[in-house]
């Protein structure tokens, strides 16, 4: 990776373009290998929609002094992807401006489906009941809607076991990828309470420990869970929840960043309110389980340096909307 910070400058002006609303932006495309070596999505399916299959694709297995990092810039790459769709949640939804409620799907047009299908498809394929969900999609893209179908079922929990699989934690031990999301938290509580399990997260009350980019934030639907212990006692139990992956602090700011997967039909990063607690950033709102990456420890800033941002900030053909435009005149540039 070239080696550069982006300006904390340039990337404020990145983020403070929305509201909470889903803004026209300009999708970057994914890096060539020489610049970030990841398969896309689209590489674990094969087919075009309405006959999509699960293809042949595995997942990596990387050593812990990578994997934290890794996960952050597979996560960011892949929200560049989806046009960098910013949600500002650190807004009461009292002062939220109308029109901004959150949906999980947004319409498409005809050339948007098409391009984000195979994705979308890929996210499922890395998850063990995978090929069920793209065929009952395949049904969907076989109706009278074609690409304009909305997906059949939520994908947050697909995208997040994705960006294990392709961050390094290949194996289930480490990550127990699912198409729904408690059951990487239940792993991730059972490892808290085991302590000797090969589980790379563990499960954590918000304050309990540090907050960290490659860490995972989960809620819960209906606020159906408040704390860990709540959860501990349903075991297996299908929950509603949805868990997104932090890839920057701003204690100054008191917000957390991250990347979730069908924020609103996108991949989307969320601006998370935060406050102190015992002298740590956590978020103060919404998150009822922090799931701890067993990791070394990289910079609170780690969005700043990942490689898509580099490759903006060199980009001599991309042309970012107004939102962007700051990436492009920072202070301190990479070396390109």
């Amino acid at each position: 990776m070239r080696p550069s910070v982006v300006a904390a400058a340039s990337v404020a002006a990145i983020l403070l373009f929305a509201v909470g609303g889903l803004a026209q932006t300009a999708p970057f495309d994914r890096l060539p290998a020489a610049e970030f070596d990841a398969a896309p999505p689209s590489a674990m399916v094969q087919g075009p929609p309405g006959r999509m299959g699960v293809g042949s694709g595995g997942c990596r297995n990387l050593p812990a002094g990578e994997i934290r990092r890794r996960i952050v810039d597979v996560a960011v790459q892949e929200w560049g992807f989806f046009g960098f769709h910013v949600f500002d949640q650190t807004i009461s939804r009292a002062r939220r401006p109308r029109g901004t409620r959150r949906w999980w799907w947004r319409p498409v047009d005809d050339s948007e489906g098409a391009r984000v299908a195979s994705t979308i498809a890929g996210y499922w394929a890395a998850t063990p009941r995978g090929s069920w969900m793209i065929a009952r999609q395949n049904q969907r893209w076989n109706g009278p809607n074609g690409l304009t179908s909305r997906w059949r079922d939520p994908w947050s929990a697909a995208f997040v076991s994705w960006v294990m699989c392709e961050g390094g934690l290949g194996s289930p031990d480490q990550f127990q990828r699912s198409i729904a999301h408690h059951v990487y938290v239940d792993q991730a509580i059972r490892a808290r309470d085991a302590g000797s399990s090969p589980a790379a997260f563990v499960a954590y009350d918000v304050g309990d420990t540090d907050v960290e980019p490659g860490d995972l934030l989960c809620s819960s639907r209906r606020s159906s869970y408040q704390s860990i212990a709540q959860r501990r006692r349903h075991p297996g139990v299908a929950a509603r929840m949805h868990c997104d992956i932090v890839v920057r602090l701003e204690p100054d700011r008191e917000r957390i960043l991250a990347i979730g997967g069908n924020v609103r039909g996108t991949v989307g990063l969320k601006r998370l309110p935060a406050g102190r607690r015992g002298g740590r950033l956590a978020p103060t709102r919404g998150i009822f389980a922090h799931l701890k990456l067993r990791a070394d420890s990289i910079e609170d800033d780690a969005l700043n340096t990942s490689p898509t941002f580099e490759a903006i900030e060199c980009s001599a053909e991309f042309r970012p909307p107004a939102q962007l435009a700051g990436l492009t005149t920072s202070a301190t540039r990479p070396a390109c």
